[in-house]
């Protein structure tokens, strides 16, 4: 039996099976419509009383018919059998509407969101007459016909330069509107001719909008609840953006809610569901990123109603650790990582398995395993466990060694792009890799460092170490599978905790690796903070952070400031924690 949507209650028998027949309907391909279909679908609106909609084909066959309006009975992105910027769904609509007004615009919206071929909107009078022999009519007053039609730019905005949120940087969907027409004169419309004209007008569109089709086109979403503050609101914002740039995609726009909560299906209301999905269909988004953690079910909702990839915060991270992992140890725990995460959200995944052909969020040694069974990645993060338990043994036995000769450790902590892998540089004249990116480094180096003794004119060797940096809520997934990269900071005999003050967010930055280091197993050794990039710091922040942190040390690692008071201050905390230990 055909299904029939939308709102059904207190509809007759008689009115479903009249519904149903409208399926054994078929329209002349080259036709929107037959003014015998849409004085049928009218009589059926006026006896229920309610606005029904019915979506056709390209071979004009009837294969869905709603109750309500084309809101309430649009398809899900997901389930269009076509779905893209450059081209239409090959799907029409028939509405009917209850009262004498062009199409509004959450009808219109509606026809953006399924990237309608056209929207028909029936305007009926309420009452009607039977003509003799069958067949209804006098039930249309006017008629509406509606289409899309191509923007003549979209603008790219690419990362680092993201918008702010709130900032309105598109436009909205374009759409044509005809004049009141009547039954025939809509059918006179050439169905074929319209639809081959507007499709190749936004293939064009489409090829003229085409950026690197290496990076993903990125809209990130972002919700402010009752326990953040704008300002913190606005960095977790622009670190997101950050962290897509370094994972390889252009953020096009940035869409914000306020909310006291989240909401428990789709983290953002149903209106900004909306949104979303319109601006990622207009801007030709491909992929939504999130400003948080989002369960498997909130995954899916939103992926159904929005039509393409959805991942969230901590799947970007896990990209970039893929990306960024070099030696066997860390892809070891990458791997881990990722198939901790993903092991839940496999379920449901359906028909957006398919996301597993690359971007944001599916490269990485464990990608090719994610669409085998649950058992078997179970079995695989079993082997994966004991694998990072041998090199968490093997990495304590390094250590013990180092302990036993006696050389005291120091490891290299703060936020990510603090600067660690450039102030050890600096320090021991090594090459390890820097950029401005976020997590640019992810392998724990140790290096040889000379530096005077506390008590005399004499030199000592002492070993530092640049550990992989952290970040605002690290994810859990990252913290278990790092658990042997992250023991370098318990085991050391002390930390420098370094601090980009250039960063505007830089004492939240602070609260976030101490609240890292708060978590370990085994509570690290002294810590002694460290500023860096002062030169790039106004003078404002340079006298705030004196006077919080009076027994800071103040550095610019590129540009060799302060490292000697640096090495000093560095001999004394290690006289402070050997005799301590």
């Amino acid at each position: 039996m055909e299904t029939i949507f939308g709102n059904l209650q207190g509809l007759k028998s008689s009115q479903l099976k009249q519904l149903q027949r409208l399926y054994h309907q078929r329209i002349p391909g080259d036709r929107i419509t037959t003014p015998e279909f849409s004085q049928r679908m009218a009589a059926i609106s006026t006896e229920v009383n309610q606005p029904v909609c019915a979506y056709i084909n390209r071979r004009g066959q009837v294969i869905r018919v709603g109750v309500g309006t084309p809101r309430q009975t649009q398809i899900p992105p997901l389930e269009l059998p076509r779905y893209g910027a450059e081209r239409l769904s090959g799907i029409r609509c028939i509405a009917t509407h209850l009262k004498p007004e062009p199409p509004n615009e959450a009808a219109l919206t509606a026809m953006a969101l399924q990237r309608l071929d056209a929207l028909v909107v029936l305007n009926i009078t309420g009452t009607g007459f039977t003509r003799r022999g069958g067949g209804s009519t006098g039930y249309v007053k006017e008629a509406y016909l509606a289409h899309l039609t191509p923007q003549e730019s979209r603008t790219l905005i690419t990362s680092p330069a993201a918008p702010k949120a709130g900032e309105s940087q598109i436009q909205s969907p374009s759409w044509n509107i005809s004049p009141p027409l009547d039954l025939d004169d809509l059918a006179d419309q050439d169905l074929v001719d319209l639809v081959e004209n507007l499709e190749a007008e936004f293939q064009r569109e489409f090829i003229a909008q085409e950026v690197d089709a290496d990076h993903d086109r990125v809209l990130i979403v972002g919700l402010m609840t009752s326990e953040m503050t704008p300002l913190q609101f606005q960095d977790t914002l622009l670190e997101l953006a950050r962290l897509v740039d370094t994972a390889g995609g252009d953020v096009l726009q940035t869409i914000q809610q306020k909310r006291s909560r989240v909401h428990p299906q789709t983290v953002v209301g149903e209106g900004k569901v909306q949104e979303i999905a319109l601006t990622a269909q207009t801007l030709g988004v491909n992929l939504v990123v999130f400003d948080r953690d989002l369960s498997p079910s909130q995954v899916r909702n939103l992926e159904m109603q929005i039509g393409i990839r959805v991942v969230d915060r901590t799947e970007v991270i896990l990209d970039i650790f893929a990306q960024r992992a070099q030696s066997r140890a860390g892809k070891l725990q990458v791997e881990l990582a990722q198939l901790e995460y993903m092991q839940p959200r496999l379920a449901g995944r359906g028909r957006t398995m398919s996301r597993l052909g690359g971007g944001i969020g599916t490269r990485g040694p464990g990608e090719t395993k994610l669409e085998t069974e649950r058992r078997a990645i179970g079995q695989r993060i079993s082997r994966l466990q004991k694998e990072v338990d041998q090199l968490q043994a093997h990495r304590s036995r390094l250590r013990q060694r180092r302990q036993h000769q006696e050389v005291p450790s120091v490891a290299l902590v703060g936020y990510t792009n603090a600067g660690k892998s450039t102030l050890l540089n600096a320090l021991t004249n090594a090459e390890v890799y820097t950029a401005d990116q976020l997590f640019a480094t992810l392998d724990p180096t140790t290096r040889r460092l000379v530096i005077p003794h506390g008590e005399t004119d004499e030199h000592q060797e002492i070993l530092i170490t640049d550990t992989v940096g952290f970040i605002h809520e690290l994810p859990a997934s990252l913290m278990d599978a790092f658990r042997a990269t992250l023991e370098e900071v318990t085991e050391a005999d002390a930390l420098l905790h370094l601090v980009d003050l250039s960063h505007p967010a830089w004492l939240r930055h602070i609260r976030s690796v101490r609240e890292i280091l708060a978590q370990m197993p085994i509570t690290p050794g002294p810590a002694l903070v460290v500023f860096n990039k002062i030169d790039e710091a106004d003078s404002e922040t340079l006298a705030l952070a004196r006077e919080e942190f009076p027994l800071a040390v103040f550095i610019s690692a590129s540009q060799r400031l302060g490292l000697e008071t640096l090495r000093q201050r560095l001999a004394k905390l290690i006289e402070y924690a050997v005799d301590c230990g």
